[in-house]
Protein backbone atom coordinates (compact mmCIF):
# COMPACT_ATOMS: atom_id res chain seq x y z
CA UNK A 1 0.00 0.00 0.00
CA UNK A 2 1.56 3.31 -1.04
CA UNK A 3 2.00 6.02 1.64
CA UNK A 4 -0.91 8.17 2.36
CA UNK A 5 -0.17 11.38 4.12
CA UNK A 6 -2.86 13.94 5.14
CA UNK A 7 -1.55 17.61 5.65
CA UNK A 8 -3.53 18.56 8.55
CA UNK A 9 -2.94 22.08 7.41
CA UNK A 10 -0.82 23.94 5.28
CA UNK A 11 1.36 25.45 8.67
CA UNK A 12 1.29 22.44 10.95
CA UNK A 13 2.08 18.71 10.78
CA UNK A 14 1.86 16.36 7.82
CA UNK A 15 0.61 12.47 9.44
CA UNK A 16 1.46 9.50 7.41
CA UNK A 17 -1.79 7.44 7.41
CA UNK A 18 0.11 3.98 6.77
CA UNK A 19 2.35 4.29 9.89
CA UNK A 20 -0.90 5.29 12.08
CA UNK A 21 -2.72 1.95 10.65
CA UNK A 22 0.02 -0.05 11.63
CA UNK A 23 0.30 1.27 14.85
CA UNK A 24 -3.49 0.81 14.84
CA UNK A 25 -3.13 -3.42 14.07
CA UNK A 26 -0.06 -3.45 16.46
CA UNK A 27 -2.33 -2.51 19.69
CA UNK A 28 -4.88 -4.57 18.15
CA UNK A 29 -2.47 -7.37 17.97
CA UNK A 30 -1.29 -6.65 21.82
CA UNK A 31 -4.80 -6.91 22.77
CA UNK A 32 -5.65 -10.08 21.06
CA UNK A 33 -8.07 -8.67 18.50
CA UNK A 34 -6.50 -8.03 15.75
CA UNK A 35 -8.57 -10.89 13.89
CA UNK A 36 -12.42 -9.90 15.47
CA UNK A 37 -15.08 -9.41 12.97
CA UNK A 38 -16.28 -6.17 14.44
CA UNK A 39 -12.79 -4.77 14.58
CA UNK A 40 -11.54 -5.74 11.14
CA UNK A 41 -14.90 -4.31 9.32
CA UNK A 42 -14.43 -0.83 11.60
CA UNK A 43 -10.67 -0.75 10.33
CA UNK A 44 -11.73 -1.17 6.39
CA UNK A 45 -14.40 1.28 7.13
CA UNK A 46 -12.44 3.75 8.57
CA UNK A 47 -9.36 3.53 5.95
CA UNK A 48 -12.47 4.24 3.21
CA UNK A 49 -13.39 7.27 4.94
CA UNK A 50 -9.76 8.75 5.62
CA UNK A 51 -9.20 8.21 1.47
CA UNK A 52 -12.38 10.45 1.00
CA UNK A 53 -11.36 12.82 3.72
CA UNK A 54 -8.12 13.31 1.43
CA UNK A 55 -10.03 13.28 -2.04
CA UNK A 56 -12.54 15.66 -1.06
CA UNK A 57 -9.71 17.93 1.20
CA UNK A 58 -7.74 17.93 -2.04
CA UNK A 59 -10.78 19.09 -4.32
CA UNK A 60 -11.50 22.06 -1.60
CA UNK A 61 -7.68 22.72 -1.95
CA UNK A 62 -8.19 22.75 -5.94
CA UNK A 63 -11.44 24.84 -6.24
CA UNK A 64 -11.28 26.80 -2.72
CA UNK A 65 -14.30 26.60 -0.39
CA UNK A 66 -16.59 28.63 -2.36
CA UNK A 67 -17.87 28.26 -5.82
CA UNK A 68 -20.12 30.48 -8.10
CA UNK A 69 -23.27 29.78 -9.97
CA UNK A 70 -24.50 31.69 -12.74
CA UNK A 71 -28.35 31.93 -13.46
CA UNK A 72 -30.84 33.79 -15.63
CA UNK A 73 -29.60 37.16 -16.29
CA UNK A 74 -25.81 36.37 -16.36
CA UNK A 75 -26.27 37.32 -11.77
CA UNK A 76 -23.26 35.47 -10.27
CA UNK A 77 -24.45 33.79 -6.78
CA UNK A 78 -21.54 32.64 -4.09
CA UNK A 79 -22.15 29.22 -2.41
CA UNK A 80 -19.98 26.81 -0.09
CA UNK A 81 -18.62 23.95 -2.32
CA UNK A 82 -20.12 20.89 -1.86
CA UNK A 83 -17.21 19.11 -0.99
CA UNK A 84 -17.29 20.86 2.35
CA UNK A 85 -20.54 19.14 3.53
CA UNK A 86 -19.26 16.24 2.42
CA UNK A 87 -15.98 16.44 4.35
CA UNK A 88 -17.75 17.36 7.11
CA UNK A 89 -20.15 14.22 7.22
CA UNK A 90 -17.30 12.31 6.18
CA UNK A 91 -15.41 13.91 8.90
CA UNK A 92 -17.71 12.82 11.95
CA UNK A 93 -18.68 9.01 10.66
CA UNK A 94 -14.36 8.63 10.75
CA UNK A 95 -14.43 10.06 14.33
CA UNK A 96 -17.30 7.74 15.05
CA UNK A 97 -14.82 4.67 13.25
CA UNK A 98 -12.43 5.83 14.90
CA UNK A 99 -14.10 5.80 18.63
CA UNK A 100 -15.06 2.26 17.68
CA UNK A 101 -11.75 1.38 17.18
CA UNK A 102 -10.30 2.54 20.25
CA UNK A 103 -13.18 0.70 22.28
CA UNK A 104 -12.32 -2.41 20.36
CA UNK A 105 -9.11 -2.39 21.26
CA UNK A 106 -9.22 -0.97 24.99
CA UNK A 107 -12.03 -3.02 26.39
CA UNK A 108 -12.26 -5.34 24.17
CA UNK A 109 -16.10 -7.25 23.85
CA UNK A 110 -16.76 -10.31 26.38
CA UNK A 111 -17.37 -13.68 25.27
CA UNK A 112 -14.64 -14.46 23.50
CA UNK A 113 -14.82 -16.80 21.39
CA UNK A 114 -12.02 -17.83 18.62
CA UNK A 115 -12.23 -14.27 17.04
CA UNK A 116 -11.53 -12.55 20.45
CA UNK A 117 -15.36 -10.87 20.27
CA UNK A 118 -18.62 -11.22 20.92
CA UNK A 119 -19.59 -12.19 17.57
CA UNK A 120 -19.37 -15.55 18.50
CA UNK A 121 -21.83 -15.38 21.27
CA UNK A 122 -23.92 -13.06 19.15
CA UNK A 123 -24.60 -15.84 16.45
CA UNK A 124 -25.04 -18.25 19.42
CA UNK A 125 -21.77 -20.16 18.95
CA UNK A 126 -20.80 -19.43 22.54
Amino acid sequence: MPSKKMSVSAETITVDLDKQAREILEKAKERGVEYSYLFITTFHKYQELTKRLKELQAAIEEDGATITKEYVKGRANLYVHPAVAAYNTTSRAADSAAALLLKYIETPLAGGGETGDAFDSFKGNE
